[in-house]
């Protein structure tokens, strides 16, 4: 029977209720699916429908500093130095790279990325953008959409329109930014805090209920109704709220959201050797993911590298080689991840119908000499790379010219190669990564930039 109290919700109201029915769903292993049957009947069907809409994008950012963003051109090297065969470029497969098919310009990566461009659905894009900021630690050119805030809180902005418990969360030292209706992002110090924070926050959550008296025992209704629907004999209805959540945050949202040995082995965390970065990354990646699932959050940001390897070529190629395959794999094992876990608002869909990854950084350093890895790129150039869920044209916009020292950029408008712009090309890569996540609304993006040359309008 549906509550009025309920189906009158609106608003923040309304949003407050469907974290609540979400958290309590998760704790009582209750199947979305039927979550949005309870909801139906209890609350009506605009609630059922707001709860199921997937009108955005999941995001999941990694965010290098410190010269940290250099150990992804070991993944995707500048075309011109992928195809030629000079012993000074900083690229450890001279000849091996693989050229990225389908794509609307050309990209080509490293030979560890072959299992990874398989995996993903869309191929990749890559924005030579922004500026160089070498050494540091929050680098804001390609995390800008002007005077509209940054790239991270717009696109958390955007994803409000389906109600989780923890919208945004931060993993690490991130400056996340500001912008109209962006949520507070929650924080933890790395990846093995996630777990600890969604149990602290979904015990709040499941603890406030409204104040009003009524509307609190409509809650409680609720309750009732979602854990008859769980079907779990061990619960008992006159339970309170807070001695239920006690009771079930430990045993369930923990050991679905911890990775699993299995989960550990598919994105190649448990090769000896492994990067400490790459281990946090992999890592936070795997919670993100299981949080997707439950409708526990929709985005997150992972500090990643921020090692500035000078070194990193001075005794071979092998340092290289073992980033890049941890990297590598890593990709590959979110791709796989998320194709085989199911949208939580949809029978059809998994969360790679709608994944947005992006990595963005301080400075790539030099494109082409490998020598002590100089931090100077050319014309001050930096990038941004993306896979952007079947909304951007696909492969390098801008890129090395036919001289180390010199760049080309590229004219959002028309994707063609352009002289090259810190400030423009920044603001585009970010304003295109923002309309993927909108899933090619672009009234959500505020940036005021033709973007018609590097999106798709529907998705290829």
């Amino acid at each position: 029977m549906i509550d009025e109290r309920l189906k009158d919700l609106r608003g923040q109201s309304r949003r407050d209720f469907i974290k609540w029915s979400t958290v309590m769903a998760a704790a009582l292993g209750l199947e979305r699916s039927k979550m949005f049957d309870v909801l139906n009947d209890t609350a009506g069907a605009a609630m059922a429908d707001s709860a199921s809409a997937r009108p955005c994008a999941f995001t999941i950012f990694q965010h290098e500093g410190n010269g940290g963003l250099a150990n992804m051109q070991l993944l995707f090297p500048q075309t011109r130095v992928a195809l030629g065969n000079n012993p000074a470029f900083p690229f450890h497969a001279m000849g091996k790279a693989i050229k990225v098919e389908g794509t609307t310009k050309d990209m080509y990566v490293a030979p560890e990325m072959a299992n990874a461009i398989k995996s993903a659905k869309y191929p990749f894009t890559g924005f030579i953008c922004g500026r160089n900021e070498t050494h540091t630690g929050n680098p804001v050119s390609t995390n800008t959409l002007g005077g509209a805030g940054s790239l991270l809180a717009n696109t958390a902005a955007i994803q409000q329109k389906v109600p989780t418990l923890l919208p945004f969360i931060a993993v690490g030292n991130i400056t996340f930014g500001a912008a109209d209706g962006a949520p507070a992002p929650a924080l933890v110090a790395n990846a093995g805090g996630m777990v600890d924070l969604f149990n602290s926050n979904a015990s709040k959550t499941l603890l406030n209920t409204p104040k009003n008296a009524g509307l609190a025992e409509a809650y409680y209704k609720a309750f009732l109704n979602l854990n008859a629907a769980s079907g779990r004999a061990t619960m008992v209805r006159g339970n309170d709220i807070g001695k239920v959540s006690m009771n079930l945050l430990g045993k369930n949202l923990s050991d679905q959201l911890r990775p699993t040995t299995a989960d550990l082995a598919l994105f190649g965390l448990n090769n000896a050797g492994l990067p400490a970065a790459a281990m946090n990354i992999g890592t936070a990646m795997i919670t993100a993911i299981k949080s997707f699932r439950l409708g526990l959050s929709s985005g997150v940001c992972i500090s990643g590298f921020r090692n500035d390897p000078h070194g990193m070529f001075a005794n071979g190629d092998a340092q290289a080689m073992g980033v890049a395959k941890a990297m590598g794999d890593i990709l590959d094992g979110m791709f796989k991840m998320a194709k085989a876990t199911p949208d939580p608002v949809s029978s059809t869909k998994t969360i790679l119908d709608s994944l947005v990854w992006a990595v963005f950084g301080d400075t790539p350093k030099s494109y082409t000499a490998r020598g002590g890895w100089p931090d100077g790129s050319a014309m001050g150039s930096n990038m941004l790379i993306t896979n952007g869920a079947g909304f951007l044209k696909t492969g390098w916009f801008g890129g090395l010219g036919a001289q180390d020292n010199v760049v080309d950029g590229f004219d959002p408008a028309t994707g063609a190669a352009a002289t090259y712009d810190q400030a423009n090309t920044g603001l585009a890569a970010a304003a295109a990564v923002t309309y993927a996540v909108a899933k090619g609304d672009s009234r959500a993006v505020n940036a005021r930039v033709e973007l018609a040359g590097i999106t798709n309008t529907v998705v290829i």
